[in-house]
């Protein structure tokens, strides 16, 4: 006879797979999707399993020649933009964390709260301070917009980073003649790196996914891949096979990456959570 507990383990288990499933297949059906031919695509009811796979929707797209450019304006705009952020948040983290003022807890729900504001509210007065400023459609414009977007978040978890520093390592520097660089340099950043370095991990992918600025700011020179990918977006229609493929190419260099980094984002993500 199964046990109580044991009943309980597999049902967990059944339903821990089974959400799995459900947030996996839409992936796995845009992988299958990939390797159709554009009639297979529409075939009413789709098939999950015999058709004809075809890699010809993966040639057609890496011989166009966007996607090669696209995706480095995806690299280098999502790591600039990234590291411009860590830059400018350690200073500002350091400074809410052992420096606190009266109003140091609402500046930081401010600066978070902006990250529920609608992008389309604020699209126009942006768009044109790019546009005054030279900026639209080139790489420079749309690195400041996701280092903006990305730096509440940033603010955000390398504070919660630093409060899990004890104070007394601080003190100590501090009696040892330590400036507030030298705090900051040689004592926070080495002992907080596994939640720095998740920190620039996760804006990394949230840049490199980023979409409505990416489409608005950017036409053909600074587009990324988002951007990309929405070009298979035809007056006529949708080439679903080949916005699979091309779908199947941008998330692939960052599963990749993610899948790699598993183990720091983590650990970067749960530091101080045991103490």
């Amino acid at each position: 006879m199964i046990r109580k507990s044991t009943r309980r383990e597999i049902l967990i288990t059944a339903v821990a797979w089974l959400c799995a499933f459900a947030i996996s297949f839409p992936i796995l059906w845009m992988l299958l999707t990939s390797f159709k031919t554009e009639i297979e695509a529409f075939h009413t009811p789709p098939r999950l399993f015999g058709f004809h796979l075809t890699l010809e929707n993966y040639r057609s797209i890496l011989a166009g020649g966007d996607y090669g450019p696209a995706a480095i304006n995806s690299l280098i705009t999502a790591t600039a933009s990234s590291i411009i952020a860590i830059i400018i948040g350690l200073p500002a983290a350091y400074a809410m964390t052992f420096l606190p003022g009266r109003r140091t807890r609402s500046t930081l729900l401010w600066m978070l709260s902006t990250r529920m504001l609608p992008p389309a509210g604020v699209l126009a007065p942006i768009y044109f301070l790019l546009r005054d400023a030279h900026l639209l459609d080139t790489r420079l414009g749309l690195t400041v917009m996701l280092c903006t977007a990305a730096l509440p978040l940033v603010v955000c978890m390398l504070f919660s980073f630093f409060q899990d520093v004890p104070g007394e390592v601080l003190e100590a520097a501090r009696l040892d003649g330590a400036s507030p660089m030298a705090e900051l340099f040689f004592v926070l950043i080495p002992m907080t790196v596994p939640g720095i370095a998740s920190t620039f991990l996760l804006n990394f992918v949230l840049g490199w996914n980023e979409s409505f600025w990416s489409l608005n700011i950017t036409s053909v020179d600074a587009a990324p891949l988002s951007a990309f990918i929405a070009s298979f977006s035809a007056p006529h229609g949708l080439f679903w096979a080949k916005l699979s493929a091309a779908s199947v190419l941008t998330i692939a260099p960052v599963v990749v990456v993610g899948w790699l980094c598993q183990r720091q984002l983590v650990r970067g993500l749960t530091f101080g959570a045991v103490k």
